[in-house]
């Protein structure tokens, strides 16, 4: 892999689930346990809810309301953020995050977390990873109105975020996000090769995938201009 232009960014947007964090999490989160207690609570095998569930779940991908815990919090009649505290232990960083997140911060790159996940989820994996104190902002998508596959999404964060799309990476493990980003003219755009890391690598298609941030890790004097 060529070496990274840090020279030449400024800013750098990160996602956070199968990006930063292990995608593991939720799979396990909506893949097992909504389907083991929706199961339960509506008298449904295991395999009958799991088959309902991923109905739904087909339905409202891509929308807010696919990321809202208060969505199928009452959509499904369970809580779902006393559920996911219940699985909190498998929240896990990927690996040289930290140290990532270390580096752009000595490079002076203005770093945000940028993510369509909700508050609560948020807020709970931030409290388990303490990777908040890393960013120069944290962006919820929710309090945008508008998740990050829609091609308006970029317009509203450059309102709070302000940034040079020609001078700006973002990585992300999803795939309508990098187009979507694509199209709005962000010039640098790496996906992530295996964001749960117990399933198999992921078909990243058109662009360049990281296997690890390793593959980009800053070094040495990549302050650049700006």
């Amino acid at each position: 892999m060529a070496v990274f232009p840090w020279n030449e960014v400024s800013s750098v947007l990160l996602d956070m689930d199968g990006t930063l964090l292990d995608l593991h999490f939720d799979t396990h989160f909506w893949l097992h346990h909504v389907p083991t207690h929706y199961g339960e609570k509506n008298k449904l095998s295991f395999d009958d809810a799991k088959s309902e569930l991923l109905g739904r779940y087909e339905r409202m991908m891509g929308t807010m309301e696919w990321y809202s815990v208060d969505y199928w919090a009452g959509e499904l009649s369970l809580d779902i953020a006393a559920l996911k505290e219940e699985v909190a232990h498998l929240i896990d960083i990927h690996p040289r995050v930290p140290e990532f997140l270390s580096r752009l911060r000595q490079a002076g790159k203005r770093t945000a977390l940028v993510t369509n996940a909700h508050h609560k989820s948020l807020g709970l994996k931030m409290r388990r990873t303490g990777l908040e104190s890393y960013f120069d902002a944290v962006i919820c998508a929710h309090d945008l109105g508008l998740p990050k596959e829609d091609p308006g999404f970029w317009d509203k964060l450059q309102q709070v975020e302000p940034f040079d799309r020609e001078r700006t990476l973002l990585v992300d493990d999803s795939l309508p996000v990098l187009r979507s980003a694509r199209g709005y003219g962000i010039e640098y755009l790496r996906a992530i090769r295996k964001p749960d890391t117990r399933q198999p690598e992921k078909d990243t298609e058109e662009f360049e995938a990281l296997e690890s941030f390793e593959d980009i890790m800053p070094e040495g004097d990549v302050r650049g201009e700006g």
